[in-house]
């Protein structure tokens, strides 16, 4: 692959098995020396760190809902090559018309798409589905297909001989595998950071994939794309900024640390559930995770909790979706045990009553160090019990449509469960 170009491994549909796919390729051609790159899709936060796993270099994500088209092509602009991870469907996206889907990237990129096909429950079926996606839209290339979850050798013949009319190369066939199962959780994957075998998982990825897949073909088919700059970034809030970084606090976007870096902004990172201090800052970010998980851990925190305390009474404090919980006065876990947060908002959340919350968010906030207009996503699956207090954000979804008022603001400290993307 050379420098400056790339593909997309899109699918059907979730669950066809592209992120083992990705990190398998990932790895094989880093095991050739090439200086490969992941990106992913969307405003997913788990698998780009599965990605830098497998390829040693800093993954992004690209959303082309909340991103500007300039923001994504800077971000495409790197001496590496790059293989984009797709989310969901190719075609699917927000809501009424599919804006942000993986094919809004190919298109916007100009990039071939190879597509991924969970075979397991087909045989010649493969055929039309794969033609269909090839033809619905004429200014999405699909360069390639790779099997997976091929049954056997003669259940790879038939899906080959089905395929073989279409005239589209068939790039490789991945037969199931026990040893490349993925364990999951309510936001997806596990993350990366918490698997013990994530290296001897990743090598297994690479060797099914140097077994399976033609990579000297996959590689040829990439391709170059235009390099190009990018000045409307995201000012930092702070010169000095204390963010926290653990398992419990794992979602922070790249590209928005990337901008605050470039302005001249000094990031700190601590663990919360190392009882770290708050590092001597003039702001701190509580970013999205796993704070459920680990609630009994984080209320016992003492000196994380009283050093956040103090930092609050004379500085700003932001937190994000998880990081927002951890601001409330008490979280209640799945088990149903409530347990004392910082209290330094008005706010009860609770697992125990589990309910999904999904969809980008447009905010405006006239207050706060987020102050302005942001493009943004919500996912998680915590009830507000309790919220009293004044609103931070006005709200509404991918279609225009006013949603209730968002997050909280208290004096220096604010939040919400939205993971802000980008200037809207």
């Amino acid at each position: 692959m050379k420098a400056s170009s790339g593909f997309i491994i899109a699918a059907p549909s979730s669950g066809s098995g592209k992120t083992t796919v990705t990190l398998g390729l990932l790895r094989a051609f880093k095991r050739r020396g090439i200086n490969i790159r992941g990106a992913k899709s969307g405003p997913d936060y788990i698998d780009p760190r599965f990605h830098e796993a497998a390829s040693g270099a800093p993954c992004f994500n690209m959303d082309a809902w909340a991103m500007s088209p300039e923001r994504i092509q800077s971000l495409a602009s790197t001496d590496a090559p790059l293989i984009i991870e797709g989310a969901m469907g190719l075609f699917d996206g927000a809501p009424p018309d599919g804006r942000g889907s993986v094919a809004d990237l190919a298109r916007l990129l100009n990039l071939p798409v190879v597509l991924v096909i969970d075979t397991a429950r087909m045989a010649q079926s493969v055929a039309p589905i794969v033609s269909g996606f090839a033809h619905h839209d004429p200014d999405v290339r699909i360069a390639g297909v790779i099997l997976n979850k091929v049954g056997s050798v003669r259940h790879e013949r038939m899906l080959r001989r089905a395929l073989d009319p279409l005239g589209i190369p068939v790039l490789g066939a991945i037969h199931r595998s026990s040893q490349i199962e993925t364990p999951t959780r309510h936001l997806g994957l596990v993350q990366a950071q918490e698997r013990e075998d994530l290296e001897s998982f990743i090598e297994q990825a690479a060797d099914i994939s140097e077994q399976s897949v033609d990579l000297e073909t996959l590689a040829n088919l990439a391709a170059p794309f235009e390099r190009a700059d990018f000045s409307s970034k995201i000012a930092p809030p702070a010169q000095r900024i204390a963010i926290a970084s653990d398992r419990a606090f794992a979602f922070a976007y790249p590209h928005l640390l990337q901008d605050w870096r470039s302005a001249g902004a000094e990031i700190s990172p601590f663990s919360p559930l190392s009882n770290d201090p708050i590092p001597d800052a003039d702001f701190v970010f509580l970013p999205g995770g796993y704070p459920e998980l680990y609630a009994a851990q984080l209320a016992s925190a003492d000196t994380f909790m009283n050093t956040l305390c103090t930092h609050a009474k004379t500085k700003p404090v932001y937190g994000e979706c998880g990081g927002y919980m951890v601001l409330g006065a008490g979280l209640i876990d799945a088990q149903g045990t409530r347990h004392k947060m910082a209290g330094l908002l008005q706010l009860e959340t609770s697992f125990a009553q589990r309910k999904l919350h999904l969809g980008y968010r447009r905010l405006n906030a006239d207050q706060g160090v987020f102050a302005g207009k942001w493009n943004a996503h919500e996912f998680h699956y915590a009830t507000t019990q309790h919220a009293q207090g004044t609103p931070l954000f006005k709200a509404h979804d991918a279609e225009e449509t006013p949603l209730p008022d968002m997050g909280l603001i208290n004096g220096h400290v604010s939040g919400s469960f939205a993971h802000i993307i980008d200037c809207a």
